[in-house]
């Protein structure tokens, strides 16, 4: 089996629509089943990492490390690019790093 994909939710405390975001991240991983981990990335506690990959503002989405999405993605959205990451595109394989 093929290694998961990990997606970071970006959160800060009092933050509304993170609540919103982890969500609707749950439910769109735990339809991948093991193929996708996830995990919450406080903001305070983890800024530099945060920093790191561009985040400036929460809620924002990194997958496999590179920011996905910043701010709310709809969950269309986040299982479309969960699914490219799983299977991608032969485009989509030239441009990875």
């Amino acid at each position: 089996m093929a290694r998961a994909v990990l997606v970071e939710v970006f959160a800060a405390p009092g933050c509304p629509r993170c609540g919103r975001a982890k969500t609707a991240l749950a439910r769109v991983a735990e339809s991948f089943g093991d193929a996708v981990r996830w995990r919450e990335v406080d903001v305070v506690a983890e800024l530099d990492y945060a920093v790191s990959l561009g985040v400036r503002a929460t809620p924002a989405i990194a997958i496999d490390g590179r920011l996905a999405f910043t701010g709310l993605p709809d969950e269309a959205a986040l299982r479309r690019a969960l699914a490219e990451r799983l299977n991608p595109s032969p485009e989509t394989k030239e441009n990875r790093p």
